[in-house]
């Protein structure tokens, strides 16, 4: 297996993903709640570049080592709060879709940490970073190279 990008997505794809990403961060969901929820899903999703990027990102934003390091068993650390707790598992189930779906339990527990507007934003956030990780994967992103590019601009 060759790691390197095969090709680019067509232009015009990545002019609506990056509306979608504008729409997102102008939404009520925190930065730092929507930067743990994409992690976790390219986590999930084993997008090596948008792992790479995301924990990046929310290193530069002031996230901490032990969280990030954790965020792959958070369920397990108390390094989370119920908040986010309630964003992650649904995040996780919203991902893992052919396990399932959503739960009503996890959907009746975002609803007590959220309002309508948020809960919109983390299920937009949800899907969008779900499309990327599919870009990423299949086009073989290379991790790090984003940052490289933006880095010798």
């Amino acid at each position: 297996m060759t790691v390197g990008p095969r090709m680019e997505a067509p232009a015009e794809v990545y002019k609506h993903m990056f509306a979608l990403e504008r729409w997102e961060q102008a939404s009520a969901l925190p930065e730092d709640l929507r930067l743990l929820v994409k992690l976790r899903v390219s986590q999930l999703n084993g997008c090596a570049f948008c792992v790479d990027m995301h924990a990046h990102h929310a290193k530069a934003e002031g996230e901490t080592d032990e969280r990030l390091f954790s965020l792959v068993t958070w369920e397990e650390t108390p390094f989370f709060t119920e908040r986010e707790r309630a964003a992650l598992r649904l995040a996780e189930e919203g991902t893992r879709l052919t396990t399932g779906r959503v739960s009503d339990d996890t959907w009746d527990e975002a609803k007590k940490h959220f309002t309508d507007e948020e809960l919109g934003a983390l299920v937009v956030t949800i899907a969008t970073i779900n499309a990327w990780n599919r870009y990423g994967v299949i086009l073989e992103k290379v991790p790090g190279s984003l940052r490289k590019a933006n880095a010798s601009a």
